[in-house]
């Protein structure tokens, strides 16, 4: 079976309640925007389950996951936008939400590591308390500057669970040298929604369209230690720190050049083949730094011997 035909099955069971879809008519969708526009897998299926939804009337949270219920696995394996799953962990944090819209929001743990969880409002699932395991279901999961976390829905099962877990520490510390900057860094535009932060690209969302979008700072980067490269991200904070470039600067330079583009050159000019260290939580295949420090050399980094490779 194709994937683009198992995940036009997926998509016609999720709306099997709600649509009279034909699995033809959303593998038709699919292959359009796949093979004719060369629009990602995953992008194209979240703009046709978009579609549906609006022409539904639903909210994505009404509508079934997909694929024949969700998986149970670890926090370390979530790894992508939009995966429906289930997790065993324990509560971790909480802290006050910014918004009416959310009623929980903290932080929630297993042996593998740790993730943001949100918990809708108008939900109506029990509250969460902090040091408690509980086993959730059909919880989908989100991105934003490569971080990921899970939200807590109106299908989502909570079930209280007698057992103790030990909660893993997923920080690492990386010594390299910088051998890239990826696309998608520098000056960057975001969906504005309130519930998605999503990166613009040509200006258009892939789940609300066409928007005004926000400017947002970021650097997805690759680290060299002479063994391994690693992933790295580096949100709007860091990546000031990283560059001395702020926000309010790199606007102006677009401006003045008339290319957004700029930005991410000159990054890559200040940075390329320097030596540094960082630090951060894994999520995934990046390391989202919180930390990072530029070291004179490999001579200067006492357990890491490096030498980048061609940039």
């Amino acid at each position: 079976m194709s994937d683009v035909r198992q995940h036009a099955e997926e998509v016609s069971e999720q709306f099997s309640e709600h649509l009279d879809l034909s699995v033809e008519e959303v593998e038709d969708r699919l292959d359009n925007l796949v093979n004719e526009y060369r629009v990602p897998l995953e992008e194209a299926r979240r703009s046709v389950v978009s579609h549906y939804l609006d022409e539904a009337g639903l909210e994505r949270d009404e509508i079934r996951s997909g694929g024949g219920g969700t998986e149970q696995m670890n926090v370390e394996d979530v790894d992508r936008d939009e995966m429906w799953l289930g997790l065993t962990a324990k509560i971790v944090d909480l802290w006050d939400p910014r918004s009416d819209a959310v009623g929980q929001v903290g932080l929630l743990g297993d042996e593998t590591g740790r993730i943001k969880f949100t918990k809708w409002a108008d939900s109506d699932l029990p509250e969460l308390e902090e040091g408690t395991v509980y086993r959730l279901g059909n919880l989908v999961s989100d991105e934003y500057q490569g971080d990921y976390s899970v939200k807590l829905n109106r299908t989502t099962t909570v079930e209280e669970v007698d057992e103790e877990i030990e909660v893993g520490d997923d920080t690492v510390e990386v010594e390299g040298a910088l051998v890239d900057i990826q696309s998608g860094s520098g000056l960057i535009k975001r969906c504005p929604d309130e519930d998605c932060t999503r990166v613009l690209q040509n200006g258009r969302c892939s789940e609300h369209g066409e928007v005004e979008g926000e400017f947002d700072l970021r650097i997805k980067g690759v680290l060299d230690d002479g063994e391994e490269v690693h992933k790295v991200i580096l949100d709007e904070e860091a990546t000031e720190e990283f560059t001395g470039i702020g926000l309010e600067e790199a606007q102006e330079m677009a401006m003045d050049a008339l290319d957004t583009t700029v930005v991410a050159e000159e990054m890559r000019e200040q940075t390329l083949g320097r030596y540094y260290r960082v630090s951060g939580p894994t999520m995934g295949r990046y390391i989202l730094t919180n930390e990072v420090e530029e070291l004179a050399g490999p001579a200067d980094a006492e357990d890491v011997l490096i030498k980048a490779r061609s940039i």
